[in-house]
């Protein structure tokens, strides 16, 4: 028997990101359906690519973090509006109102610190220089990581050559 797996000719990985993407989008349209009341200490964190298609940012914002950005669903935000490929969310950005649209195919993170709870996502490459924090009038996001036994799910289908 072969020792190395055999390339899938079934696009697992995609369907798999997609399925999680949907989590997301199932949670938010759930906060948005209760005119966007987070139940009880549930709040989350979002890192998205700027630069992904359909991705829709103040210019202000978009020189600031040219590649990803992370920003916090917690007190401050209103007008959460969810579609089917993407949702849109009014945040405050030192004292200056912005509405951002992220579509779920941007998105490379999602954490509910309230239950220890984070999803991580494959991303387009998208070259682009490092970022500042995002300062949207919350505490900086906590690392996303597995390895403390947390409710983390990461999903990594690397592709062999």
């Amino acid at each position: 028997m072969s020792e190395t797996t055999p390339d899938s000719l079934i696009p697992y990985d995609e369907i798999v990101q997609e399925a999680l993407r949907a989590v997301v989008g199932r949670v938010l349209g759930q906060v948005a359906n209760s005119g966007g009341n987070l139940p009880g200490a549930h709040h989350f964190y979002i890192t998205f690519k700027t630069a992904a298609p359909g991705v829709d940012i103040p210019m202000h914002l978009h020189e600031r973090f040219p590649d990803e950005m992370t920003i916090v669903l917690q007190n401050k935000f209103s007008d959460l509006t969810v579609g089917e490929d993407q949702f849109s969310v009014r945040l405050s950005f030192n004292q200056i109102p912005s509405t951002l649209v992220i579509p779920f195919a941007a998105i490379t993170a999602f954490v509910d610190p309230a239950v220890d709870f984070g999803l991580q996502f494959q991303a387009a490459e998208v070259e682009a220089e490092p970022h500042e924090a995002a300062e949207n009038d919350a505490p900086e996001a906590p690392s996303v990581t597995s390895e403390d036994g947390s409710n983390v799910v990461s999903v990594d289908f690397g592709k062999r050559k």
